[in-house]
């Protein structure tokens, strides 16, 4: 198994960048693909990127040449680089972790959440 604790969210304006970070605690297996995730009030769920353990990537088409996933395989660490961040971008971001490749529709584990507030 593996726990995901997220952090780095915060509140910036319009235009502003954020990094978010997820440490995985436990077997490495389970992390063979991480993805970052978020949901708004009121709306779905929504992928935003995933990234396989040999570093192919995957991006929702609402954060394509905005944000960039990466991980640390030494660290067990997954990140998000936020850029040009826009009002809609707002929402909880959670960090997912699962063991199958490629990346599967749905995640077995997941982090709590770290809050994201752009303001206009």
């Amino acid at each position: 198994q593996v726990q995901l604790v997220e952090s780095g969210g915060g509140s910036v304006q319009a235009g502003g960048s954020l990094r978010l970070s997820c440490a995985a605690y436990g077997d490495s297996y389970y992390t063979n693909c991480m993805g970052w995730f978020r949901q708004a009030p009121g709306k779905e769920r929504e992928r935003v990127a995933c990234i396989v353990w040999d570093g192919r990537t995957s991006y929702a088409d609402s954060v394509k040449g905005r944000f960039t996933i990466s991980r640390d395989n030494g660290k067990n660490t997954l990140y998000l680089q936020m850029n040009s961040l826009k009002p809609e971008d707002s929402a909880m971001y959670y960090c997912a972790a699962d063991s199958r490749e490629p990346c599967p529709g749905r995640y077995n584990y997941w982090g709590r959440g770290t809050q994201v507030t752009v303001s206009s």
